[in-house]
């Protein structure tokens, strides 16, 4: 597999530390309020990712903080908690925040069909191990005590900026969103460790330290969180673009200095999903949920193929017009695996099978391809072989891009079997024929003479005329339709 790496800036081949085995990383969501699509864009590629290295065979161990200690908008402290916002807004407490966001994101996870990883670690629960590995960065001569706070010291370093030259306001101040100036450090690009002088009014979360009363820096905790539970040596680290500075530069530098050797080989980004306006954030005014797709009559499912149809190192950007085109495009999709028959016994097309399952693993060895993936769908969809090595190849896929497909078809198999045995009861008493198909994309024309040939054939039989009906059948049948007779209605497909 072929995968872009953010580190060495180039498509790299995914090589673990141990064969066979894949530590994986994810920074997780900040449980102040309600995550927004342009976050669940990012899980959902690191979920593609995550079961594409299991589909692979690869046995993966995936952990994902939680940041419920308020969230740093810059090393200076400036700005405002967060968590300590969400509280005031609704009249909780931080830690009920906390948890009540936490659930939320986990209840989105699920209706978007993200595996929620093995190992979650809410950042509350791992203070003495962020103090522990703050302390070693000082006796190490990394950090420095200065105005009360605990920094790291970027001048120790050869190469600070690993992930290459950055923005002229980002390396004055590195820092996330517009502050000040953090005059108690050496370096400007130095970043805090352990604060205990904070600039945050009724700082709620606080702790002993051997540096006084306070919390800790917004780095820190995915260092520890992922060290403690992942190793000394890190296959796979992911998150949003937007974290790679200052976020996973300050990361790598504490880590490595901590541990005195590289650690994590692997560095995969997503890009922004924006809108017409630009960058989608909670702040920006365009704060859109899952919820809010829901109450607009959308499946959380379509937004996952909405996202799955662009390359995750490509910003998306969203509109309730690209939303309507993916429904429908679904919709579609669906409808199609519905008119296969799931009762199907024919032997397994080994050959066909293998053929089309090589188009999906290249797609996906292709630095995570989706969109040439679900390319692989239709294609299975329109090869000449058995449904059920259709079927087959289809639940195979899906359990990697988890779009309940199989699921959704049975739906709309039973509905339309449902839609038809009514139809067929309300025409029953004056006796008319009900035609049905089964193949609703197959196109108003087609439709059209078909259902005309159908009901002829119908009348021929009523006149004991056999040998039209049979004709016709068999003209429908060169035409590629397949009937079903039954009583009163006749069912048919292509």
């Amino acid at each position: 597999m072929k995968l872009y790496n953010t580190l060495t800036r180039t498509r790299d081949e995914f090589v673990t530390h141990e064969p066979g085995k894949c530590r994986m990383y994810t920074c997780g969501p900040t449980v102040y309020h309600f995550a927004h699509i342009g976050n669940l864009r990012t899980y959902i590629m690191e979920d593609v990712l995550e079961k594409y290295l299991r589909y692979t065979g690869l046995d993966v161990t995936r952990c994902m903080n939680i940041t419920d200690v308020g969230h740093l908008t810059s090393d200076a402290d400036t700005g405002e908690d967060k968590m300590l916002k969400g509280a005031r807004r609704e009249h909780k407490t931080v830690m009920e925040i906390a948890q009540f966001y936490t659930d939320a994101f986990f209840a989105d996870c699920g209706k978007l069909n993200i595996k929620i990883p093995e190992i979650v670690v809410p950042a509350t629960s791992y203070i003495e191990k962020f103090i522990q590995m703050v302390t070693v960065l000082v006796e190490k001569g990394y950090a420095y005590i200065s105005g009360g706070n605990v920094y790291f010291d970027t001048a120790k370093l050869d190469n600070y900026y690993v992930f290459g030259n950055q923005e002229a306001e980002d390396l004055a101040v590195g820092v996330r969103e517009g502050v000040e100036e953090d005059e108690a450090k050496r370096n400007k690009t130095d970043f805090v460790l352990w604060f205990t002088k904070s600039k945050f009014e009724d700082q709620e979360l606080k702790w002993d330290s051997p540096w006084g009363v306070g919390y800790p820096g917004w780095h820190i905790e995915c260092s520890a969180i992922s060290l403690w539970n992942l190793g000394e040596y890190l296959d796979l680290h992911c998150g949003g673009i937007d974290n790679a500075f200052p976020h996973h530069t300050n990361e790598i530098a504490q880590s490595e200095a901590y541990l005195g050797h590289p650690w994590c080989t692997h560095w995969f980004h997503v890009l922004h999903l924006n809108t017409a306006s630009g960058k989608m954030s909670k702040s920006s005014g365009e704060f859109l949920t899952v919820s809010l797709l829901e109450e607009k009559g959308y499946d959380p499912l379509v937004y996952r193929f909405f996202c799955l149809g662009s390359h995750y190192r490509k910003s998306l950007v969203f509109s309730w017009e690209g939303m309507d085109s993916a429904k429908t495009a679904y919709n579609k999709l669906v409808a199609r695996i519905a008119a296969l028959n799931p009762d199907d016994a024919s032997p397994l097309d080994e050959e066909t099978f293998a053929a089309l399952k090589s188009r999906f693993t290249e797609a996906m060895d292709n630095d995570l391809n989706t969109a040439l993936a679900l390319t692989a769908l239709y294609d299975v969809l329109k090869a000449k072989t058995s449904d059920r090595t259709k079927l087959a190849l289809l639940a195979d896929f899906d359990t990697v891009l988890s779009l309940n497909l199989l699921e959704a078809s049975a739906k709309v198999r039973e509905q339309n079997k449902a839609a038809a045995a009514a139809k067929s009861a309300s025409q029953a008493g004056n006796g008319e024929l009900t035609v049905v198909c089964l193949t609703p994309d197959a196109g108003e024309e087609l439709k059209a003479e078909v259902e005309g040939l159908i009901r002829e054939r119908a009348a021929a039989k009523k006149a004991k005329d056999f040998a039209a009906a049979d004709a016709i059948r068999d003209k429908l049948a060169a035409m590629g339709v397949t009937l079903k007779d039954g009583k009163g209605t006749v069912e048919w497909s292509v």
